[in-house]
């Protein structure tokens, strides 16, 4: 046996389509306290999807749960997660996963703030070949998310259909402007980049007027 992720898969996997543990939301919810256990509830929409058993030991968070994988026989699985902490300006100390995969007979050990379930184990993303979705995205897309991000900041609607907002009651009239000025500006680059993208499907005359 490999251990942990051993046999990486040849696909790249979406992160947000796995289950994933966060660690800095566990340890607000005080879950990685010593001694503490309990069930970790995954929801969609208020209802409860999945649910994973879970004991704080001294030094490392322990998973009990099954898996079935393929159709197969539902499978026992009793897995201890190394913990680090670092420690933060103000005094506090930060936790982190160890990544326990064990990939192509090397050891991961990187410390992360998340862990995906890509297969039998949580094991980070790294070590399971998962992309969030934003990597893929062309970047006539990212100007657009960004774009839609700000116009909502604002109190707005995503979409180029719609106006920019007023001015919201409260923020500084040089900031306004300034992100009217980037909203703007990332329309007209997403714009220009889409239709590079395309110009081989120009005519001549058309390239003329794009550009």
């Amino acid at each position: 046996m490999g251990g942990y992720g051993s046999g990486r898969t040849g696909y790249k996997q979406k992160a947000e389509h796995c289950r994933s543990l966060d660690v800095n939301r566990l340890h607000r919810d005080g879950c990685l306290q010593a001694g503490k256990q309990g069930h970790w509830i995954w929801s969609r929409d208020g209802e409860e999807i999945a649910r994973i058993g879970y004991k704080a030991e001294r030094g490392r968070f322990v998973l009990d749960y099954k898996v079935r994988l393929n159709g197969g026989d539902w499978e026992p699985i009793k897995q201890p997660i190394p913990l680090t902490y670092t420690d933060c300006h103000y005094g506090n100390q930060r936790p982190y996963f160890r990544c326990p995969g064990v990939v192509n007979g090397r050891h991961c050990g990187r410390r992360v703030g998340k862990l995906f379930s890509g297969g039998c184990y949580f094991l980070c993303r790294h070590c399971y070949n998962v992309n969030y979705a934003s990597q893929s995205e062309t970047r006539y897309d990212r100007m657009l998310r960004r774009e839609n991000k700000l116009r909502m900041a604002l109190g707005g609607e995503p979409g180029t259909a719609h106006w920019i907002a007023p001015k919201p009651r409260g923020m500084w009239q040089r900031t306004y402007q300034r992100k009217r000025l980037e909203i703007e500006w990332r329309e007209n680059q997403a714009d220009q980049l889409f239709i590079a993208s395309f110009s081989h499907l120009l005519s001549g005359e058309e390239l003329e007027m794009y550009f």
